[in-house]
């Protein structure tokens, strides 16, 4: 089965920016989305692929920050931002809030296909971490309750004796335990199940 190509979403009011984007996107082998206000951009169901989202910073409606400001913790792509005006507190307000790159308009063709494929391996990183961590969900689903209550003793590094004494069970119990965690989590070592358990978000 062939792998979809990356997608490129081009949100900017300007139909010129839109179709010179679109065509020189296109001919560098992307696909492309293209949106005339963020509300279309809102609306539109996204592709399961790897994808970055070039946005103009002022439009009328709902501006490029405002969407930025929108989006933000969705899992949204790697943002970068168009603008004709070189407002600098507004490029600095976005690199703040994650934007991968600010340039401006007109846009240099090679600067701007540098920050695409700077922004889609960012994408490419960041889907392979949510995959990651959704697996390991996963896996400590699958962990008994009382599994779960002895996880953050054993990545603490405690002995199997210090952690009965902790919970106040026996020492076969807490091993047994121990090596049920390890199996469930398909840890292969301790260090393993540490970077695991951090991951999680368990200390």
């Amino acid at each position: 089965m062939q792998a979809l190509r990356p997608t490129v979403y081009i949100l900017d009011d300007d139909y010129r920016i839109r179709e010179a984007l679109s065509d020189l996107l296109h001919a560098s082998g992307y696909t492309t989305v293209t949106f005339e206000s963020a509300q279309k951009y809102l609306a539109h169901e996204k592709a399961n692929v790897m994808s970055c989202l070039i946005l103009d910073m002022d439009m009328p409606g709902m501006t490029g920050l405002e969407l930025q400001r929108e989006i933000s913790g969705t899992n949204s792509p790697p943002i970068i931002f168009l603008t004709g005006h070189g407002d600098v507190p507004s490029s600095v307000k976005a690199m703040k809030a994650g934007a991968s790159e600010f340039l401006l308009k007109p846009f240099d063709e090679a600067e701007l296909l540098r920050a695409v494929e700077a922004a889609l391996k960012f994408d490419s990183a960041d889907r392979a971490k949510r995959i990651e961590l959704e697996e390991l969900k996963k896996r400590y689903e699958l962990l008994s309750p009382r599994e779960r209550e002895v996880l953050p003793f054993v990545v603490s590094g405690l002995l199997n004796k210090q952690t009965a004494g902790e919970l106040g069970k026996s020492e076969i119990t807490i091993r047994v335990q121990r090596g049920q965690i390890m199996k469930k989590m398909a840890a292969e070592s301790l260090a393993d199940l540490v970077k695991m358990a951090t991951k999680l978000g368990i200390q």
